[in-house]
């Protein structure tokens, strides 16, 4: 299940962001949080099945797209599909409104979970 970023789930945030490498310094990641917490165009989401395993991140640009930014699964819950689930999720969350995409870091996988979606159709 996908639920919005909260204060009290910093420590989770920052921890499950620091698996990917351009989050791994704390400076850069305190930074990353705290653009989350104030930049009313920057949305975080956390996925919890009974533990929060996931994060993704979208900043809205030009109020025309929702980019995926950040994508984060806990390394013991990986390849099971939760960051696919998250990616659905948010596509849901955001495509009556904007155009959901990816950046740079998340392109590559954000198209697999696009033509794993295209398949199953």
């Amino acid at each position: 299940m996908l639920i919005r970023f909260k204060k009290n789930l910093e420590k989770i945030a920052m921890g499950l962001l620091s698996f990917m490498p351009e989050e791994k310094e704390v400076k850069k990641l305190q930074q990353t949080i705290k653009e989350y917490e104030t930049n009313p165009n920057w949305h975080l989401y956390l996925w919890k099945d009974e533990d929060v395993i996931g994060t993704i991140g979208v900043r809205i640009e030009d109020d025309i797209n929702a980019v995926i930014q950040h994508i984060s699964v806990s390394p013991s819950h990986r390849n099971l599909g939760i960051g696919k689930k998250m990616v659905n999720e948010v596509n849901k969350v955001y495509q009556d409104k904007y155009a959901v995409c990816a950046d740079d870091l998340t392109q590559q996988f954000y198209n697999k979970c696009d033509e794993a979606i295209n398949e199953d159709e």
